[in-house]
């Protein structure tokens, strides 16, 4: 029996195609680090947070090869990283000022997954990597009604992307709904490091109201 997917099991929340669309997301638990600063720093924070969820994630995923037993535990492939995004004085981000950026970095957790879960992957992942994954909080968000649209190619090349959704948010009668926790989101279907960065796939999401 394959692993379950999120991606596959869940088309509405990672599938979107590439014309803007309103849904509700549901609220989901994660596994999350926050940091600031430039994602693309060498060796920097931004890169270490993706280290440590990594760690947390996939040590959930393999524990049933341990002693360790998860009560309704099931098979799963690790959901794709999402990032939560904002600057200071900023509605959605200004992609030009990467090094003001503050951001939420987060992998969705299967429902099974209790605190006292959550707690045993920490310590375990601390004790055989000999890092700190102190950083590495539990946490669920509901998004409630958002825009998303399915964005192909580089990071940078987002803007175009978000002017989309926008606009077309204004002919539904919908308006953007930025607030301290209602922020630009986005879903990481590719790695970056490998392949042509014009085939990249990035869900982008963004809050919304009724205008």
């Amino acid at each position: 029996m394959a692993a379950f997917d999120f991606k596959k099991e869940y088309k509405d929340l990672y599938q979107p195609k590439t014309t803007p669309s309103i849904l509700t997301v549901p609220p989901m638990r994660f596994i999350a680090v926050r940091g600031a600063g430039d994602p693309n720093e060498p060796d920097g924070d931004y890169q270490r947070a993706l280290n440590l969820l990594y760690g947390v994630a996939y040590t959930l995923k393999m524990s049933y090869k341990t002693d360790y037993r998860i009560d309704g535990f099931f098979e799963y492939a690790v959901p794709p990283l999402e990032g939560f995004w904002y600057q200071e004085g900023v509605d959605g981000v200004d992609y030009g000022r990467k090094a003001d950026f503050h951001w939420l970095s987060v992998i969705r957790l299967p429902d099974f997954v209790r605190e006292e879960d959550f707690r045993w992957a920490v310590d375990t992942a601390t004790r055989k990597k000999k890092l700190d994954f102190s950083p590495v909080a539990l946490l669920t968000l509901d998004e409630g009604l958002c825009v998303q649209c399915m964005h192909l190619g580089p990071y940078d090349d987002e803007p175009a992307t978000v002017e989309k959704m926008h606009r077309f948010c204004a002919a539904q009668g919908y308006a953007p709904d930025f607030s301290q926790t209602r922020l630009h989101h986005e879903i990481y279907l590719s790695d970056p490091r490998r392949g042509d960065p014009q085939k990249l796939k990035t869900v982008i999401r963004h809050p919304v109201r009724r205008a």
